[in-house]
C-alpha cells in the first residue's frame, strides 16, 4: 500500500482511538445538561471557563458546550453510525450480490432488478423519505443508510462473483460435490474482498457524510447528542457574526475524516489492481 494509504490508515485509526477514548479524554460531557453552564456560551478559543480552571481551547458552542469535547463526543457519534452502516449494508449486499452470480438466471433478474430499482432513486432523498417516516434516532439513521447503501455492493459483488465463477478453481470444486456456502465463503468470496473493501471505504465516506448532511437538516441524531453534521448546523446561524470556531472546527474535523476514508479507498484499489498505482 502506498505512503499515502498508510498515513490515511494510521489517522483514521488514531481519530476512531480518541473516539472511543472520548470519555477520558474530553474535560467536559456535553451530553449531561447539568454540567452546562450557559455564561459558558460561545466563548472564544483558548478561554478560560468562569466555573472552573479549565480552558476551553476551541471555544464553546451556544449551549455552553466545550467544542473540543463535543467534537470528540460527535465524532464517535459519526463513526459510530458509518461504520455499524457500512457493515451491515457490505454483509446484506455481499450476500445478495453472490446468490444472484450464483444461481443466474431469475433469481439474478429479480435481485439486480431491485438493485436497479434502489440505485434510481438518490441516497439522500431514499434517507430522507425513510428518517420523514420513522422519526430520529441512531438505529433510525442506520436502517437508513442501509437501505441506501446494501445495493452498491450487491452489484459490486456479483460483477466480481461472475468472473470468479468462471475460473477452474471453482468449476473443480462443483465436481467435488462441495457445499454451495463453502465455495462461495471459502472460495469466491475471499477472491471478492479487494474489490468490495475499496467499494466499503468509499461508502464509509459516504455514509458518514450522509449522516452529517441528514443531521445538519434536523432528521438526524436528537440535539442532545449531536453528531460532527449538527455541531456544524448548531453553530451555521453565528458564522456571519465572527464566531466561526463553532461550525468551523467540526467542519475540518468531518472533511480530515472523509479525506482519510478517500485515500484509503484509493489505496486499496491501487492495491487491488497494480495497473493503477502508476495512474
Amino acid at each position: 500500500m502506498s505512503r499515502r494509504g498508510w498515513f490515511s490508515l494510521i489517522l483514521l485509526a488514531a481519530l476512531l482511538l480518541a473516539a472511543l477514548l472520548a470519555p477520558w479524554l474530553a474535560s467536559q460531557n456535553p451530553y449531561d445538561l447539568a454540567t452546562l453552564d450557559i455564561l459558558d456560551a460561545r466563548l472564544p478559543p483558548g478561554s478560560a471557563a468562569l466555573d472552573h480552571g479549565g480552558t476551553y481551547w476551541l471555544g464553546t458552542d451556544a449551549q455552553g458546550r466545550d467544542m473540543l469535547s463535543a467534537m470528540l463526543y460527535g465524532l464517535r457519534i459519526s463513526l459510530a453510525v458509518g461504520v455499524l452502516s457500512t457493515l451491515l449494508a457490505l454483509t446484506a449486499g455481499v450476500v445478495l450480490g453472490l446468490l444472484a452470480a450464483w444461481h443466474g438466471r431469475w433469481v439474478d433478474a429479480l435481485i439486480m432488478r431491485v438493485v436497479d430499482i434502489q440505485l434510481s432513486f438518490p441516497a439522500i432523498l431514499l434517507a430522507l423519505v425513510l428518517l420523514a417516516l420513522t422519526g430520529p434516532g441512531v438505529s433510525k439513521i442506520v436502517l437508513a443508510l442501509l437501505a441506501a447503501q446494501w445495493a452498491y455492493y450487491a452489484r459490486t459483488a456479483r460483477s466480481a462473483a461472475l468472473v470468479e465463477c468462471q475460473k477452474d478453481y471453482v468449476a473443480a470444486a462443483r465436481l467435488l460435490r462441495l457445499p454451495t456456502w463453502r465455495i462461495l465463503l471459502r472460495h469466491v468470496l475471499p477472491n471478492c474482498l479487494p474489490t468490495l473493501l475499496t467499494v466499503a471505504a468509499l461508502q464509509l465516506a459516504a455514509a458518514i457524510s450522509l449522516e452529517a448532511t441528514l443531521s445538519f437538516l434536523g432528521l438526524g441524531l436528537p440535539v442532545t447528542e449531536p453528531s460532527l453534521g449538527l455541531l456544524i448546523a448548531n453553530g451555521f446561524q453565528y458564522l456571519l457574526s465572527g464566531r466561526y470556531w463553532i461550525s468551523v472546527f467540526p467542519g475540518l474535523l468531518l472533511v480530515v475524516v472523509l479525506t482519510c476514508c478517500n485515500l484509503l479507498a484509493d489505496a486499496l484499489r491501487q492495491r487491488a489492481d497494480p495497473r493503477e498505482a502508476g495512474r
